[in-house]
């Protein structure tokens, strides 16, 4: 009997599937797809080597070169369970012409791709676009003008407008667009991922450096056109406005399954893609993990998603019966199915800050003296855990003592809590804030403290704001997300004014992000009266 490859043994085991029907599989390399525009493409074609040719197809179209970690764990294992797989690096990586022009060239190029595939004689009338991250953007690019042919998306940890929410005018994510412009133009190079986890501390030193505008220079040696765009034209700049797909999503027709993580860069913005599909009555479908953007469980939960709504509708038949939403609830560490998303019967409760780092439901009825810290852009309040996008970075939810011994962290603790309380939705704050600089950010962290004090983040987010020298209030939107805070537990909030290296440091001037030098140390006050009475407001359930 022939010793199955040890590759496809790893793949059924890290992704939790059972021994397929074949592991006897062929790949075609280097395949020429032209352009519209005559630039050819390169992509690899997987199959079994007997009886492939009229398989339903999975069509993933990425950056990240051919080999590696994707094919290993995204193509082989679809190929040796009923598809063929049609794996294509993006225009100017991997071996394909023309020059890579992140986001700007993904549409057309799907079009022609889906196109050419449908012309094939080994295409079975059957099409399935599939992928993680960028490779989840790419179905959103083509996807309200795909053919009948295609049967079924399934984007993962991804959504229609990725990487625009990076360069908000009010908080720039330093480290996922530094990062993601350096992982990318290492794909000139073989062994990318190798080369960009190595050259980890010269990335970080580029996190460091001012102005920006060299921060390219520090971590490559040369000029990135990628990321010298992040740095220029804000999310909301008409540069990106072939780019930005969420006007779209509404259109789209086909079936959808998206899968997410309530730790991932992408979150919000891929539940607003699942809200736009579930408004305009399109037959979708939403698992959210405890994940982040490279956890394993992301990739396996996709791939079965594949497997088994990709391949029903391929087939022509209806998926195994799910609820359209499913969500896992953290603190409770269980699953729940949901009709809708944000399911009904949550309604906002606020929970105010007190003097003394109390956290109440009760609005404050005495006037007190502001709360005070001291931000420095030199020494800049570090982020632990969260929503990281890059390999090599410490995500999801951990211990919070070290940030929270800090002088720059103010931190809001309820009494321990006499009952359960479960929020599931959407979580936002509003602070009352002033700074001595003339631009100042407010991070605002939720989390859960358990009965011995140990501190474990839940969700958080970042608002920027100019003119922070009068007294304002100021909205934080944090990530969505499903916790159940136990009997004894208690809620805490942390109040800061940086998360760096995941946002860029506020030096303090309102000077260009990218060719800002000047900084200045600022004194932060957070207000908790009656009349600037600041909270949190929670999505809680109710009856």
């Amino acid at each position: 009997m022939r010793t199955p490859p040890l590759s496809s043994l790893l793949a059924q085991r890290m992704l939790k599937l059972s021994p397929p029907p074949t592991r006897d599989v062929r790949i075609e390399r280097g395949l020429r797809i032209p352009m519209r525009d005559g630039t050819v493409l390169l992509a690899d074609r997987y199959a079994p080597r007997s009886g492939g040719d009229g398989l339903p197809t999975a069509l993933m179209r990425g950056p990240y070169g051919r080999g590696g970690a994707i094919a290993l764990q995204m193509a082989r294992p679809l190929a040796e369970r009923g598809y063929q797989v049609l794996y294509q690096s993006s225009r100017g990586t991997a071996g394909s012409g023309g020059e890579f022009d992140p986001l700007r060239d993904e549409r057309r190029d799907g079009l022609d791709t889906i196109d050419w595939i449908c012309k094939q004689p080994w295409f079975g009338d059957s099409l399935v676009l599939y992928g993680m991250s960028y490779l989840g953007y790419t179905q959103w690019a083509v996807a309200d003008q795909v053919p009948a042919q295609v049967k079924a998306i399934i984007p993962a940890v991804t959504n229609s407008a990725i990487a625009l929410n990076w360069m908000r005018e009010d908080g720039f994510a330093l480290e996922s667009a530094l990062g993601w412009g350096v992982l990318t133009d290492l794909q000139r190079r073989p062994q990318a991922t190798i080369r960009f986890l190595v050259g980890s501390r010269r990335r970080h030193r580029a996190e460091w450096t001012l102005p920006l505008s060299e921060a390219d220079r520090v971590a490559l040696g040369h000029r990135v056109k990628t990321i010298q765009d992040f740095l220029v034209h804000n999310g909301s700049d008409p540069y990106w406005a072939e780019a930005d797909m969420s006007d779209k999503v509404k259109d789209v027709e086909v079936p959808a399954s998206l899968v997410a993580g309530w730790f991932d860069v992408f979150l919000a913005n891929q539940l607003r893609d699942y809200i736009a599909l579930q408004q305009a009555g399109r037959p979708a479908r939403l698992t959210v993990g405890p994940w982040s953007h490279n956890s394993p469980e992301v990739v396996s939960t996709a791939v079965q998603e594949v497997l088994g709504f990709g391949m029903a509708h391929a087939r022509g038949i209806e998926p195994e019966h799910r609820a359209p939403v499913r969500v896992f609830v953290m603190g409770a560490e269980t699953w729940r199915d949901l009709p809708a998303w944000p399911p009904a019967g949550y309604a906002p409760d606020r929970f105010h800050l007190h003097p003394g780092g109390k956290l109440a439901q009760e609005r404050p009825e005495l006037a007190t003296s502001p709360d005070e810290y001291r931000y420095d852009p030199a020494d800049p309040t570090p982020i632990l855990g969260g929503s990281r996008l890059l390999p090599g970075t410490t995500a999801g939810r951990v211990d919070n003592a070290a940030v929270e011994a800090r002088q720059d962290v103010l931190t809001y603790t309820s009494d321990p809590l006499t009952e359960e309380l479960e929020i599931i939705g959407d979580v936002a704050a509003e602070i009352w804030f002033r700074s001595s600089a003339s631009h100042a950010d407010v991070f605002v962290r939720l989390c859960d403290v358990d009965p011995a004090g140990r501190s474990i983040n839940i969700c958080d987010g970042l608002t920027g704001v100019a003119d922070a020298d009068e007294l304002r209030c100021v909205t934080v939107s944090l990530s969505p997300t499903a916790y159940l805070f136990k009997r004894g537990h208690r809620i805490r909030i942390q109040v800061s004014s940086g998360a760096f290296p995941l946002y860029n440091r506020n030096l303090g001037f309102g000077d260009s992000r990218r060719e800002a030098t000047r900084m200045r140390v600022a004194d932060q006050q957070v207000h908790h009266g009656p009349e600037h009475a600041s909270a949190i407001i929670l999505p809680v359930r109710r009856g």
